[in-house]
C-alpha cells in the first residue's frame, strides 16, 4: 500500500479544544527514531519480532491495567513503527498513580510531574522517567497513555542493551510525539482495522519502510 496521509496520519492533526480523554476509538501510529529497525523484521510476509519487540508488544497489553478504562483493539508492532486502535470508555478515573518504573525516590506532588533520573552505569545511559500522580481524568488522555507507555518502554529498552545487548539508539528511542485519528464511525474503524492487519504483507510499499 502506498503512502496514504489519512492512513498513516503522519502529521499531527490534533483537534483545537478537543478533549483526548473523552470516550471514544484512536488510531495511533508511533515511530523509532530516525526509522531503525529495532523491533523485529518482515520475512514472508510475516511480522517476525525479535526480543525488544516482544518487550513492546508485553508493554502494550498492559495499558489496560494501568488504565482500567482503556481497551485495546487491533494492533500491530512493525520493524520500526507501531499501529494500534485503543478505545476510552467510561470508568473509574482514578488511574495514574505509578505509570513508569520508579527508579530513585522522588518527592511525588499532586496534580503534578515528576521526573525521575538514574545514571546506569554499565550502559551509560541516564534514564528519565515521569511519573503522574493525580487520580483524575485527565490522567486517561491519550497524551498520557502514549507518554507512560513510551517513558516504559524506553527504559526497559535500554535495560536490554545493557543485559542482552540490544541495539543501541541515539539519544532517544521514539521519534518525538506520535500521530492520532479519532475514529468517528463503523467505516472508518474497519478500514484502520484492514490496515493494521495487512501491514506486514504492505512493508515494501510502506512509507516508513526502511531497510
Amino acid at each position: 500500500m502506498k503512502y496514504n496521509p489519512i492512513v498513516h496520519n503522519r502529521r499531527s492533526v490534533r483537534l483545537k479544544g478537543y478533549d483526548y480523554s473523552q470516550t471514544g476509538l484512536y488510531y495511533i501510529t508511533i515511530c523509532i527514531k530516525d526509522r531503525l529497525c529495532l523491533l523485529g523484521r518482515i520475512e514472508n510476509e510475516k511480522n517476525v519480532l525479535n526480543d525488544a519487540g516482544v518487550m513492546v508488544e508485553n508493554e502494550w497489553l498492559k495499558i489496560s491495567q494501568r488504565f482500567p478504562n482503556v481497551r485495546l483493539h487491533s494492533y500491530v508492532i512493525m520493524p520500526n513503527h507501531f499501529h494500534a486502535i485503543l478505545e476510552i470508555s467510561d470508568g473509574v478515573a482514578n488511574v495514574g498513580a505509578t505509570l513508569v518504573v520508579a527508579l530513585d525516590e522522588s518527592i511525588k506532588t499532586p496534580g503534578k510531574e515528576t521526573t525521575k533520573v538514574a545514571h546506569d552505569e554499565k550502559s551509560g545511559f541516564v534514564l528519565r522517567a515521569t511519573t503522574r500522580v493525580a487520580p483524575t481524568r485527565k490522567n486517561t488522555g491519550i497524551g498520557n497513555i502514549i507518554g507512560a507507555f513510551k517513558s516504559i518502554v524506553t527504559i526497559e529498552y535500554i535495560r536490554g542493551i545493557d543485559r542482552y545487548g540490544w541495539e543501541p539508539f541515539n539519544g532517544q528511542l521514539w521519534q518525538r510525539n506520535y500521530y492520532e485519528t479519532i475514529l468517528r464511525d463503523n467505516e472508518s474503524y474497519a478500514r484502520i482495522s484492514e490496515y493494521i492487519k495487512d501491514n506486514p504483507a504492505k512493508w515494501d510499499d510502506d512509507e516508513l519502510f526502511h531497510k
